[in-house]
């Protein structure tokens, strides 16, 4: 074990991993050289994975108040430090802290049905079916759009920005913007219409027409409910969430320099 980690004043380390073997042994090793604590209990929670996992972390953790400090060990690494087993508890010292706050969809069904969910990458409304699906948009109790005939449509987060809004050709927004995407998913009508920037306090309300015939499922992040026809969105601004990058690599740079990479 790392005798610095008994210091006065260390953090006390959680460490999480995927289902992959690297990540797996890469938690061993990192136990074995700094100790560990509950996830409930701990300062940082070390993600081991990609940026599934990371979202996982994130979510499961949303409670606990810890920061969360990702190593890449999976495939898609954008919320991920690179991997190193020797001096963790230096790069945590110096590392910075990026803040981002969760949507939160509320859903009604055809059924009558109500729930809700957090996302932070993004809440997205899909079809279900071969039909397009028949949305109409509302921004705090103002209809702006009556009808808008796509495959779907999303609202996300700066975090989720670079994520399935920007393969979506919606637009990439620096970490602390306090804006949020509004981007449809193949739109059909108004066929020119690229999606919005909208404040993030803003309550967005999406209306589902012809639910019945014209099926939509609602996702946030990896949480899905289907057949709906009324979902709330909003920003959770009392939802803290604390990522840890190493200095120089946090996530405001990352993306300001997705934006330029071709």
């Amino acid at each position: 074990m790392d005798t610095t980690y008994n210091n006065s004043g260390q953090k006390k380390l959680a460490f999480v991993a995927s289902t992959v073997d690297t990540a797996i042994a890469a938690k061993n090793e990192l136990e074995q050289r700094y100790g560990s604590v509950s996830v409930e209990e701990a300062d940082v929670v070390v993600a081991l994975g990609g940026d599934g996992l990371m979202l996982q972390t994130l979510h499961e953790t949303m409670k606990a108040g810890a920061s969360i400090y990702g190593m890449h060990q999976g495939s898609l690494g954008f919320l991920m430090n690179d991997y190193r087993a020797k001096g963790l508890l230096n790069r945590l010292e110096s590392a910075e802290t990026n803040i981002i706050h969760p949507l939160q969809m509320r859903v009604f069904g055809i059924d009558g049905s109500e729930s809700t969910a957090l996302a932070i990458n993004e809440v997205s409304l899909l079809r279900q079916r071969y039909q397009a699906a028949k949305l109409r948009l509302s921004i705090d109790n103002k209809v702006r759009l009556e009808m808008l005939i796509c495959d779907g449509v999303l609202v996300a987060t700066p975090a989720g920005s670079t994520a399935y809004n920007l393969s979506a050709h919606g637009p990439i927004l620096p970490i602390n913007a306090p804006l949020l995407a509004l981007t449809p998913i193949s739109p059909f009508r108004p066929r020119r219409w690229r999606g919005a920037l909208l404040p993030n306090n803003v309550c967005m309300r999406i209306e589902v027409l012809e639910p019945e015939k014209r099926p939509v499922s609602a996702v946030a992040d990896h949480v899905e409910i289907r057949n709906v026809r009324d979902v709330r969105i909003e920003q959770r601004s009392d939802i803290i969430l604390k990522l840890m990058f190493d200095k120089g690599h946090a996530l405001d740079e990352r993306i300001l320099s997705e934006q330029f990479m071709f």
